[in-house]
């Protein structure tokens, strides 16, 4: 008998709360001449919310499903077909290698702080030294999220901590139409993490820890390590199923493991130690492979310097330019490694004691 499922939690919003949330988009006066218009929009708006239409658009599962029959939501599945296309393009040894640069500051020149940040420097000096050892290289700029229209990571709900395959691969949690929950960046993001042979996290520190933008992307990626492919065998996000699925042994598919990875982490006066062991670990959970000591950098620029002169500090350490250069180097080497079967691990011929 599995673990009852418990409830109680969840808050419902009246039509009244509805509507004065869905009107802050609109405040401009410009709209004015609209507001007829933003009233019946709004109208059906709730009625998607109180009826809890989700996936509006749905299509038939299809074959290689656990129930062919069953009613997806269609974009759900494009991603699915297309994030399979990528893995096997990934596994082509003809293809070329790619390398993701991942700028995880939010810091950009435009929004608020006016100005480019150290990270997007580094991941530039990172790009081209990648792209100097023959890699397609790849960038995933997080900062877009502050300072571009209506651009989302959404966060984790968690459904793993109820049943490991309540989470699915990719994550069906969004887009959630009835909730308001679209233009979620993650399903273009899964696509640019199963393209890459290899991966480079470059980050600031922000109080001991990983950036909000970073920690976002992270706890959406959850997916990738133990996620289900297969939403039909839980009839959606049916809990009691996904129990029964767990324990009856699940097999906590590793869906980005083999990628090599490194990882640049900045700050300025504590936390960088502890932010670059927190994401090696993470990424060796994950089932990726280190590329060495040098690709995994911590340093302090202008340790307890002002911030107001941190960019001319940066530019005056030339040899914390050449080891993100180095780490960026190794990460290239070490896929031209893996992917001719030459990296090899301690560890990799045997079995986990246990999963998870």
């Amino acid at each position: 008998m599995t673990s009852p499922v418990r409830t109680g939690q969840a808050q419902t919003m009246g039509r009244e709360e509805f509507g004065e949330r869905f009107r802050q988009r609109f405040v401009d006066p410009a709209f004015d001449a609209e507001r007829e218009a933003i009233a019946r929009l709004e109208q059906i708006a709730w009625e998607a919310h109180d009826e809890g239409r989700k996936a509006p658009i749905t299509v038939k599962a299809g074959e290689g499903f656990a129930d062919p029959g069953y009613d997806l939501s269609r974009e759900w599945r494009d991603q699915h077909l297309r994030l399979k296309a990528l893995q096997a393009e990934w596994a082509d040894p003809s293809t070329p290698s790619r390398v993701l640069v991942v700028n995880a500051s939010p810091r950009n020149d435009g929004t608020c702080p006016g100005e480019i940040s150290k990270t997007w420097r580094m991941t530039k000096i990172a790009r081209e030294a990648c792209e100097s050892q023959g890699m397609t290289v790849d960038v995933l700029d997080l900062s877009r999220l502050t300072s571009d229209y209506d651009r989302h990571i959404h966060p984790c709900k968690g459904c793993v901590s109820t049943a490991m395959p309540l989470c699915h691969w990719p994550c069906s949690c969004y887009p959630n139409h009835a909730a308001g929950q679209t233009n979620d960046w993650m399903a273009e993001i899964y696509e640019l993490w199963v393209r890459a042979h290899g991966v480079l996290l470059v980050t600031p520190v922000h109080w001991y820890q990983a950036t909000s933008p970073l920690k976002l992307m992270m706890d959406r990626l959850v997916c990738a390590d133990g996620g289900n492919p297969d939403p039909t065998s839980t009839q959606g996000k049916k809990a009691e199923l996904a129990r029964e699925i767990e324990l009856s042994g699940w097999d906590y598919p590793q869906h980005l493991a083999g990628r090599v990875y490194g990882t640049v982490v900045h700050g300025d006066v504590a936390g960088i130690e502890g932010t670059r062991r927190s994401l090696c670990d993470w990424l060796d959970w994950m089932g990726l492979r280190d590329a060495g000591f040098g690709a995994r950098l911590d340093r302090y620029i202008g340790y307890y310097e002002p911030y107001a002169t941190s960019h001319d500090t940066f530019d005056a350490d030339t040899a914390v330019h050449e080891e993100v250069r180095r780490a960026a180097r190794a990460v290239a080497i070490g896929v031209g490694l893996m992917r001719s079967g030459r990296m090899k691990l301690g560890d990799e011929t045997l079995p986990p004691p246990r999963r998870k």
